[in-house]
């Protein structure tokens, strides 16, 4: 099936490589050049495990092209997915003007009978709009052409993505009309083990179940380390908890791990939205308002804690601390919400010094803080490094912030001897305290 995907972004570069990956012939389409430059010329542009092989194969064999010429693209598909980002206004909505935008250049462009699918993550009523955009764009070109509209929400996971694609637990699939189903049915046979993996309902049904599994997410998670703040107070253990939780098939094991807030570009973002669709549409969203407050306060936590060990705020100036992890997840370089951050600011205004460790998100980070802050600002009290030891070096104590498998099993004893104040704050629960302590440092987790 001949294939075009505007956006080649996270969920059109996934997207795009697993549907060449099956046999399709695909093309990647962007308005940023030097985007499609880099991508020609064998360079990806994110960070995802098993992603450049896949691009590499797939250009070797003639299925994937990268361009800007959003015409020919257009002109040759049987399917057109637009995955363009939905960035959050600053009322929590999300912004639809690139996915209208990539609707209308469809619309100028289409010449034959062609599948729509938005596969951006979107608010309920999109399909719809994107069916107007287009129909206004043939209207004016004076064309009568048949095309359908389906909402294909994305359920991938950074780090994991290619996985997730090609072995999804469910594919959606929602259609104002059936007209479409199909081609899509065709597409997405080879990914199907079981005919119960395809969801087909209607496309506004589709369009909320993606907000609806993030913020259920996102709830779980916060509900988690609200219950880790009571563990806290009460010394009792969290990972004892989850364990026990965890064992009830009606709860299960996934997304109770207690730490310090979720980041990354779809959590935050869907549940502000989706707090702001459900005002619009006269609903009071108390637990996702509560999730999200939960959420910005555990982003805290580590400070506070840190705070409390040295004795207060005024304490921590001249201290240096390491920190490993700054992306918001492992397995990826994505630093938006990235929970670091807030830590991170937190440790310049109490006058500290940082040297954080990030397999993958330096030069993201980098970009990050500067645009935080005015240029230079810090950047004499902030080292950063792909090398854990480094950033131990003449450090006071160590910062626990992502937990990536490079940090998983560290030489306690080495950190011992190399950090100051010997004293380890894990903010993903990584260790286990009593092999921590035997090793001479003092220990604080999460709910521990």
């Amino acid at each position: 099936m001949k294939i075009a995907i505007i956006g080649t972004g996270y969920v059109g570069l996934v997207t795009a490589a697993c549907l060449a990956e099956i046999g399709n012939t695909v093309t990647g389409v962007d308005v940023d050049a030097r985007k499609i430059d880099l991508l020609n010329a064998g360079k990806v542009t994110i960070h995802e495990p098993g992603l450049p092989q896949l691009i590499a194969r797939n250009r070797r064999a003639e299925r994937l092209v990268f361009t800007t010429d959003h015409e020919t693209a257009v002109r040759h598909a049987e399917v057109v997915f637009l995955a363009v980002g939905t960035p959050a206004e600053e009322d929590g909505s999300a912004d639809l003007s690139h996915v209208i935008d990539a609707a209308r250049l469809v619309g100028r462009h289409l010449h034959r009978p062609t599948v729509i699918v938005t596969k951006s993550t979107v608010p309920v009523g999109t399909a719809a709009l994107v069916r107007a955009a287009v129909a206004d764009e043939l209207a004016a070109r004076r064309l009568d052409l048949a095309f359908s509209v389906v909402s294909n929400p994305e359920f991938l996971k950074e780090g994991s993505a290619v996985s997730d694609f090609m072995h999804p637990d469910r594919i959606v699939l929602g259609y104002h009309d059936t007209s479409a189903a199909g081609i899509m049915r065709e597409l997405y046979i080879p990914l199907l083990r079981q005919r119960e993996q395809l969801i087909e309902i209607d496309a506004r049904s589709a369009e909320l179940s993606k907000y609806a599994a993030n913020v259920m997410l996102a709830a779980r998670i916060s509900l988690m380390n609200e219950l880790a703040c009571l563990a806290d107070a009460a010394g009792a253990d969290i990972e004892a908890v989850r364990r026990c939780i965890g064992a009830d098939a009606r709860i299960g094991p996934h997304c109770l791990q207690a730490g310090i807030g979720y980041g990354g570009s779809c959590l935050p973002k869907d549940v502000k939205a989706l707090i702001r669709t459900s005002v619009q549409y006269g609903c009071t969203p108390h637990m996702l308002k509560a999730a999200e407050a939960v959420n910005e306060k555990q982003k805290a936590l580590l400070y506070r804690k840190i705070c409390s060990h040295y004795g207060g705020v005024r304490r921590l100036e001249g201290k240096t601390f390491a920190l490993w992890g700054l992306s918001f997840k492992p397995n990826t370089g994505d630093m938006r919400e990235a929970p670091s951050l807030v830590l991170i600011e937190q440790l310049l205004k109490a006058y500290c010094g940082i040297r954080a460790c990030d397999p993958v998100a330096c030069e993201e980070a980098a970009r990050e803080l500067h645009g935080m802050h005015e240029a230079g600002r810090f950047s004499d009290r902030i080292h950063l490094t792909r090398d854990p030891w480094e950033a131990v070096e003449g450090a006071d104590a160590l910062v626990l912030v992502t937990e990536w498998s490079d940090f998983r099993t560290p030489d306690f004893a080495r950190l011992a001897e190399s950090l100051n104040d010997k004293v380890v704050f894990d903010g993903r629960n990584l260790y286990e305290p009593r092999h921590v302590q035997a090793a001479g440092l003092r220990y604080y987790g999460i709910g521990r």
